[in-house]
């Protein structure tokens, strides 16, 4: 495709994320409208904002090259984004979320739950959390798109990094949540039409869907040594029971990003957009289908880019990749796809880059500005805003400078801390909220606190791929983790820390006094 084409492209797909970030800020009217888009968001808009904040390049370039390597094992984690991410969140907790949030007039995940147990010090504690955890998460998907269009359009990477991240950083500071979902909605679209293309493709291009799958198991011979140690037994095939791999794919791919899902702050206020809980049963299927599409043809295209390395170099994806595997997705679109159907699919990873980051940045904006600041502070009103959008400056350059420094492989772990520490931390607190009227203050602070510090302790010194990394341990203790003998190293955190932070939840909630009757029944007014 000529290079005219290709700007006319991608000056149309920037002039209408302008327009719509635009309409944001043109129907932001005061703080509601900013951070909850003042609760009327139509139920389209919202399933595909959820889904496209959801998925973003972490799933499609750092999950979809993590297919590439072990295989479609991860296909376990689409099954999870469907039924607990979807159907879970939006009938079970979202409908409770929705009209919590209404009764107790909350903006952010944090103030419902402060608001639900009567607590300053939990919404604190949530924004800072939020703050000073989500940054990781957004620089590996900002690494995500930043690969994809250094490889596609030879542009350093450092650049792609920067000029990505300051097209974001306007529409969101400037249209808030408003400009946030409606742009989403877009991004969404384009986003299921280019996985739809690259699934048929792809199959077209290994002779069909029986063929490419026998082919992908016929390859199990090559999987290498290291990789064989590990537990990898093929492509098409879960990996040894109970091997390092195993441990590594159900603990922190599948259980950390399957269920840390459910307490993820940037998704959890998408409840609280929509108008009804009506709204929230139509979203369902809409929600359904666009994360089948998204996770599951990005697990698979990765696993059967092997078969198309193989058969054209005799190298599987990793070595086509030069063992990293953040490169395996961006590489084998370069390598099999049509050149205009490239471009295309860059939009592609470009809307989901945008999508996730600017619902992450107005999440980091929201949680210093409305639920440290004004917590802190004691004030309310439009200063709230102006520390919302510094918030955001703030986290976008946090983000850039991690893109620069953080290490290859690093999109799918990255996103698996994140939302390991989200379940960790917010899940037992936030269950109690909506389902357990007996929930205490004291409980729902001792689950916060416990959740939070034992999965930093798990990352500093347990977990060996962060531990590691970060050298702490081996200051401490003279090794790289505290406890070497199997399978605790490859354990992830959410493991022990969510079992032992519902445990402190419940325990402390039955030992201290129930909250008053009055307060819980203004709670649960319209839910039970």
């Amino acid at each position: 495709m000529d290079i005219v084409y290709l700007n006319i492209i991608i000056l149309v797909y920037i002039l209408a994320i302008g327009y719509l970030g635009y309409r944001g800020w043109k129907d932001t009217c005061n703080s509601e409208d900013y951070m909850v888009g003042g609760r009327k968001i139509h139920p389209y808009v919202m399933a595909m904002s959820y889904g496209a904040t959801f998925i973003s390049t972490s799933a499609i370039v750092g999950f979809g090259g993590v297919a590439g390597l072990f295989g479609m094992g991860l296909l376990w984690l689409t099954f999870l984004n469907i039924f607990v991410g979807i159907f879970i969140a939006f009938v079970v907790f979202g409908k409770r979320t929705r009209k919590m949030g209404h009764n107790l007039s909350a903006m952010t995940f944090p103030e419902l739950l402060s608001r639900r147990f009567d607590s300053r010090f939990i919404q604190y504690f949530s924004g800072l959390v939020i703050f000073l955890g989500m940054p990781m998460y957004a620089s590996v998907v900002l690494i995500g798109a930043a690969r994809f269009i250094e490889t596609t359009l030879a542009i350093d990477f450092n650049l792609a990094l920067m000029f990505f991240s300051l097209i974001i950083a306007a529409y969101v500071v400037i249209g808030g949540l408003k400009g946030v979902m409606y742009t989403d909605a877009l991004q969404a679209t384009i986003m299921f039409a280019g996985m739809a293309f690259l699934l048929v493709m792809t199959y077209s291009h290994l002779g069909g869907i029986v063929q490419a799958h026998q082919a992908l198991t016929n390859l199990a011979a090559l999987v290498p040594a290291n990789l064989a140690a590990m537990g990898h037994q093929g492509w098409t095939v879960m990996p040894a029971a109970g091997s390092a791999w195993w441990w590594t794919l159900i603990s922190t791919l599948v259980l950390g990003v399957g269920i840390g899902v459910l307490a993820m702050p940037q998704l959890v206020v998408r409840f609280m957009t929509v108008k009804s809980g009506r709204e929230l049963n139509r979203a369902v299927l809409i929600g359904g289908v666009f994360i089948l599409m998204m996770t599951g043809v990005a697990f698979v295209v990765g696993a059967l880019s092997n078969v198309y390395f193989f058969e054209r170099d005799g190298v599987i994806a990793i070595a086509a990749a030069s063992g990293n595997s953040d490169s395996i997705i961006p590489v084998y679109i370069n390598s099999a796809m049509p050149e205009w159907f490239v471009y295309i699919f860059m939009l592609t990873l470009l809307a989901a880059a945008m999508s996730t980051l600017s619902s992450q940045f107005h999440a980091q904006g929201t949680a210093i500005g409305r639920d440290v600041y004004e917590t802190v502070a004691g004030m309310r009103g439009g200063r709230s805003i102006l520390i919302t959008r510094i918030g955001i400056i703030i986290a976008v350059v946090v983000a850039v400078i991690l893109g620069y420094v953080l290490p290859p492989s690093i999109i799918a772990p990255g996103t698996a801390i994140f939302f390991g520490l989200c379940a960790a931390a917010f899940l037992p607190m936030y269950s109690c909220a909506l389902f357990w009227k007996r929930a205490t203050k004291a409980g729902a602070i001792a689950g916060l606190v416990t959740g939070t510090f034992v999965s930093l302790f798990m990352l500093v010194f347990v977990h060996q791929k962060e531990a590691a990394a970060l050298g702490i341990a081996r200051m401490v203790l003279g090794r790289d983790v505290l406890i070497t003998s199997m399978p605790w190293p490859v354990v992830d955190p959410i493991v022990v820390a969510l079992p032992l932070a519902f445990v402190a939840t419940v325990a402390v909630s039955l030992a201290t006094k129930p909250p008053a009757a009055e307060h819980v029944e203004k709670c649960f007014e319209g839910i039970d």
